[in-house]
């Protein structure tokens, strides 16, 4: 990897800020590097980028968990370069190939609509793409139009290698025409944003796995690299056990689109496998700390497709429930996605609402007819549940306000 001297002291100046914003208590010190580098020299991205292969990683959920399970696996070949914390636009993304200048592998979370434009920047061996549902749509718009922008970035690189899910109908979109394609059947729960087809506008098609568009010959392709409840699948007759440590059937999905890409680079399979099925928590997500008289896991959520695959993971057996809700800027102040989330099927376990808009909460849990109580406080409502495990589920700055509580 070869830095301009601009270069250099642009990084230079990018670690300074990092390190004020560390010792004066204001954060991490990622982004601010990131930021500051980037103003100083705006080709710094593709100067860290250059010489390294590349896996990138995006889609609406798993983002986080797909790229910790890749670099894990892909640490089985060498050193990996990754942004572990989830800062996945532009600043992060500088910060995270600056902090390993020697790397030559990388797994790095990107923002849907940033992963036109740094393909462009970083040349990625591979693209691996998880799923797509409405998020936030006052920042990143509707989700049809994320499929066209991701597929005519993927266009102008015919080099990488996409491992895309078949499962999902909009990321098979994106990856269609791409001439090199891994399919993956790494599931998809959430269905209601690809009723119809991106690509006619006709009618999707469901039997069983399998989809199909009534208005063109779009289909669900064969995938190359399946799983069921013990074992991964892949190509020539591959079959490895995987047992995870982090959990759901949506993780077990992760798991094998990060083996896959990890696979592409070089890894072996099974030691690709061991890899993913180590990671225990991601940024603290799926961490379960003791919190007085109660054990709590914590896990996020941040849409209605994320939701529903949170609440498929929750304890039944536990002393209560904590869903915290908040409607911050980074939350996406427009809560009405509420009411896509199926919360019915609470009905043995005690309910708290919490978070700065648990009232909203409150009002849908409600018309849910599941029994519970508002506690704004996350905390305050952890310690309202009768002793024991308790389940937390939290959106974007509920899960970071309670983690910045927390013992570490």
């Amino acid at each position: 990897m070869v830095i301009t001297p601009r270069g250099r002291i642009a990084l230079a100046a990018g670690a300074s800020a990092r390190w004020a914003s560390r010792v004066t208590g204001r954060g991490a010190g990622a982004m601010i590097g990131g930021l500051v580098a980037m103003t100083l020299d705006k080709s710094i991205l593709g100067q860290l980028g250059r010489g390294r292969r590349t896996v990138v990683v995006t889609g609406t959920n798993g983002k986080s968990t797909t790229t910790r399970m890749t670099a894990a696996a892909l640490a089985t070949v060498g050193p990996v370069a990754t942004n572990a914390e989830g800062a996945n636009m532009d600043a992060g993304l500088v910060a995270a190939l600056a902090a390993a200048p020697d790397a030559p592998l990388a797994a790095l979370e990107v923002d849907e609509m940033h992963v036109p434009h740094v393909l462009d920047a970083v040349p990625a061996a591979v693209t691996i793409l998880l799923n797509l549902s409405r998020d936030q749509l006052d920042r990143v718009g509707e989700i049809n139009h994320i499929e066209r922008t991701l597929r005519a970035g993927l266009a102008r690189h015919p080099s990488t290698v996409v491992v895309a899910n078949c499962d999902d109908v909009l990321m098979t979109s994106a990856a269609y025409d791409s001439p090199r394609v891994v399919w993956v059947a790494a599931g998809s729960g959430w269905a209601s944003d690809s009723v119809s087809c991106p690509r006619s506008g006709e009618i999707i098609v469901r039997q069983g796995t399998d989809w199909y568009s009534t208005g063109c010959d779009f289909k669900r392709p064969d995938p190359d690299w399946w799983f069921d409840d013990t074992h991964v699948h892949g190509p020539d007759g591959l079959s490895l056990p995987m047992s995870l440590t982090l959990p759901g059937t949506v993780n077990r999905g992760n798991a094998t689109q990060a083996v896959a890409a990890a696979v592409t680079l070089g890894a072996d399979p099974a030691a690709a496998v061991a890899a993913v099925s180590a990671v225990e928590e991601v940024a603290g997500r799926y961490r379960t700390v003791q919190i007085g008289a109660h054990t709590a896991r914590i896990l996020l959520a941040k849409n209605p497709a994320g939701w529903q695959e949170a609440l498929s993971m929750v304890d039944r057996d536990a002393a209560g429930v904590v869903i915290a809700v908040n409607g911050q800027v980074p939350d996406g102040e427009d809560l009405s996605w509420l009411w896509d989330v199926r919360f019915e099927h609470f009905d043995s376990v005690p309910v708290v609402a919490a978070g700065e808009r648990g009232t909203d909460l409150a009002v849908r849990l409600g018309y849910a007819g599941v029994e519970h109580t508002l506690v704004h406080n996350t905390l305050a409502a952890i310690a309202s549940c009768p002793p024991g495990h308790v389940e937390v589920l939290a959106n974007y700055t509920a899960f970071l306000q309670l983690n910045r509580r927390l013992p570490k």
